[in-house]
C-alpha cells in the first residue's frame, strides 16, 4: 500500500509508472477473482483505492506545473 506522503515525494514520471504498475496488479487480480483464485476479496479494493489516489495526486502535481 502506498501512502500520499510517499505518493507525493515522486516526479510526475515516477506517479505515472505507479499508476501503470497499480493497474497491471488491478488487472492480475480481476483475473484471480474471476477464475475463483482470489482468496482476499479486501485486496481489490485497496488496490483501486491506490490507484484513486495516485492518480488524484498525478492530477495535482500537473495542475501545479
Amino acid at each position: 500500500m502506498s501512502k500520499a506522503s510517499e505518493l507525493r515525494s515522486k516526479d510526475i514520471a515516477g506517479l505515472e509508472k505507479e499508476v501503470t504498475d497499480l493497474l497491471k496488479a488491478h488487472f492480475g487480480l480481476r483475473m484471480q477473482k474471476a477464475t475463483q483464485q482470489l482468496s482476499n476479496h479486501t485486496t481489490l479494493g485497496i488496490t483501486r483505492r491506490d490507484i484513486a489516489r495516485a492518480k488524484t495526486i498525478l492530477a495535482e502535481k500537473r495542475a501545479a506545473k
